[in-house]
């Protein structure tokens, strides 16, 4: 795997306060922060460690990275050791002119959560008036040229309003959608999620998305890369999601992108709590050591657990797909399903 030493992206869970109290968060943010947080002196040191990787993409997120009254100091010190800096802050109120111009110093990407075409849906899942605060973000976001990236989690709510959301994105001038699906981890629970039958109405529809000039990521389904390179014109075959994106954008105006980054939980993707302690992804508890401790560059490196995951030596059919190298399955899912990280995914729909 071409992520064996080093990988892509370094999600960093700076704080596990939030002024939020989303009904999906994965890492049950709070408050106030906790007193196990990182200090600003043991923060910098794991910001040297993570250079030693080499030039990898830092991620800040939380909770709300913005509720740490150092954050700025921080993202200044990633920047200056080399590091690419990403921030990835809560829709809140706290997505001011003044906040972002700051961001635009040393952040290159930034992410904001719209969780629904409307207001009522992601207010919903997020609380009210957080609609508004998301958009202002993304305004904000690419008036300062930051790269914004617009994450969505796939839920019940938010199934039927896909097709108005990339429509939204488009008026927007969002190049970048990422697209989350359920993981039963925090206060994300599996009442919230699709049925498994309408996975492949989703990824379908996604590969079709690529096709109206939109980067499309997605998280926890890995899957998504055999469906762009198996596309053919009879995928968009009796799918109501792109049937209703035909209707609102017109005819694609590009091929599928077909380009594919093989990462998955624990290869190529990595994560750091609040507390200093190391998991594969945020969304996989599966714990691997403590910065505190020893560090995140051996972590990375050194754990059996991951080299596992990097090998792609996983059970049941995730085993001997012929995708197993540029999917794998989600190893989130299998974990909170079976309590097996290296369990087959059980939403695959293939």
């Amino acid at each position: 795997m071409p992520f064996e030493n080093t990988p892509h992206l370094v999600f960093w869970e700076v704080t596990k306060a939030c002024p939020l109290s989303c009904k999906h968060c994965r890492a049950n943010a709070i408050d106030k922060p906790l007193p196990e947080e990182l200090s600003t002196k043991e923060s910098k040191k794991l910001l040297e460690d993570i250079a030693r990787f080499g030039k990898v993409v830092i991620v800040f997120t939380g909770g709300d990275p913005l509720s740490r009254s150092d954050i700025f100091e921080l993202m200044e010190y990633a920047k200056s050791l080399g590091l690419v800096v990403s921030i990835a802050p809560s829709p809140s109120y706290r997505l001011s002119d003044e906040t972002m111009k700051m961001i635009s110093n040393y952040a290159r990407y930034m992410s904001i959560s719209l969780d629904g075409a409307t207001s009522q849906t992601h207010d919903w899942l997020r609380g009210l008036g957080s609609y508004k605060y998301a958009l202002r973000g993304i305004a904000l976001g690419l008036k300062y040229r930051i790269q914004v990236q617009v994450n969505t989690l796939v839920w019940k709510k938010s199934y039927s309003e896909l097709p108005f959301l990339v429509k939204l994105l488009k008026e927007l001038g969002v190049k970048i959608w990422e697209v989350f699906f359920l993981i039963p981890v925090g206060r994300g629970v599996i009442e919230l999620d699709i049925p498994k039958e309408k996975y492949k109405d989703v990824i379908d529809f996604l590969v079709e998305t690529t096709r109206y000039d939109l980067v499309v990521r997605t998280v926890e389904a890995p899957f998504f890369r055999r469906a762009k390179l198996e596309y053919t014109p009879d995928t968009i075959k009796n799918n109501e999601l792109i049937s209703k994106l035909r209707e609102l954008l017109g005819d694609p105006v590009k091929d599928v992108d077909k380009s594919v980054l093989p990462t998955r939980d624990g290869s190529g993707v990595i994560f750091i709590g609040y507390n200093g302690d190391v998991y594969p992804s945020g969304f996989l508890p599966l714990y691997l050591g403590n910065v505190r401790k020893e560090s995140i560059v051996d972590i990375y490196r050194k754990s059996e657990a991951l080299k596992i995951i990097k090998d792609g030596r996983f059970n049941g059919k995730c085993g001997v797909c012929k995708f197993n190298n540029i999917c794998g399955g989600s190893r989130a899912r299998a974990f909170a399903v079976y309590n097996n990280p290296f369990a087959e995914d059980p939403m695959c729909p293939y």
